[in-house]
């Protein structure tokens, strides 16, 4: 089945939906070009989807749920891709780096 929240992220002076499926990407990859989504819009589990393209989503059968609802049913379906957390290391390297962007002697990455 397919879902999208109501466009309510702004963005580049837009309001987007995101829109998901929770049988397959095969279906969500389906359902988007149906609607004439790049595949670019697909952001690892979902489509970001515009605001003029909500109405059509929901004419062609997408089911209305809240934004949390999205999350949970991704969850659910096993279908949850979400964004890498950086290491420890990496979130402690801009303390590390020196006057200039000079890594201290005897510090190296990777």
């Amino acid at each position: 089945m397919l879902y999208l929240d109501p466009p309510t992220v702004p963005w580049r002076g837009r309001l987007w939906s995101h829109l998901i499926s929770d049988v397959s990407y095969a279906e969500l990859h389906a359902f988007a070009e149906m609607l004439g989504a790049p595949r670019r819009g697909f952001d690892r589990d979902h489509y970001d989807l515009p605001a003029e393209r909500f109405r059509v989503a929901v004419w062609l059968g997408a089911t209305v749920v809240g934004s949390r609802d999205i999350v949970r049913l991704l969850r659910a379906a096993d279908l949850r891709r979400p964004k890498p957390r950086a290491s420890a290391e990496a979130r402690e390297l801009p303390a590390q780096v020196g006057p200039g962007g000079v890594l201290p002697a005897g510090v190296r990455l990777g």
